[in-house]
């Protein structure tokens, strides 16, 4: 025997059966795992182009046009886990379809150091987040607070028109903003405190 490896037999029907089963059930765990990983980025991008799950998107410019079609945005603020005061400084605002307007959110950071958060929001009813759009928010970053600080945050936002032909929403008059501060856990470095 030379000690090679060479004088093995050759392998069965039923071995290279096996080693191919063996390849393609590798293929797909590691395959399965790496579907795992991309999921919640695939989900949150998806959610974010169609407004599905109520997920508000960001505009890059107002519409040109300005609907006679009046809707009521109701506006909620909540915290978890945070030492904050956070609330809408306006309940509720009229806003005719296309129409740019602004809202403006207070945060009251109550420990004795700077806190950083990160704000996730939605609009209920679920339909309205495809036609719900920010041009500006404080949102789209983490936020700094210093110790003992208020800030004032503003949002900048409009209804799509198209809000008013779809038939999941035109009968909606009313459409609620919501945010919940959460404490930003992977922030590297503190970043500038907010103004």
């Amino acid at each position: 025997m030379s000690g090679t490896g060479s004088d093995r037999p050759p392998l069965t029907a039923e071995q290279r059966r096996n080693r191919k089963l063996g390849i393609i059930c590798a293929v797909t765990f590691f395959g399965m795992i790496g579907a795992a990983y991309a999921a919640v980025p695939a989900y949150k991008a998806f959610c974010q182009a169609t407004g599905y799950d109520g997920t508000v998107t960001r505009a890059k410019a107002a519409p040109t046009a300005v609907v006679d079609h009046t809707i009521t945005v109701r506006f909620d603020a909540n915290t978890n886990g945070l030492p904050w005061d956070f609330e809408a400084e306006q309940v509720a605002q009229p806003v005719k379809l296309g129409e740019t307007k602004l809202a403006f959110f207070k945060v009251t950071n109550h420990a004795d150091h700077p806190v950083t958060g990160r704000a996730v929001f939605n609009v209920v009813p679920e339909q309205a987040g495809a036609y719900f759009r920010k041009l500006q928010c404080f949102c789209f970053s983490d936020q700094t607070i210093g110790a003992g600080q208020t800030v004032e945050m503003p949002v900048l936002y409009f209804v799509d028109p198209k809000y008013a032909s779809d038939f999941e929403t035109k009968g909606q008059k009313e459409v609620t903003l919501s945010y919940t501060f959460f404490p930003a856990t992977d922030a590297k470095a503190p970043p500038e405190t907010a103004r």
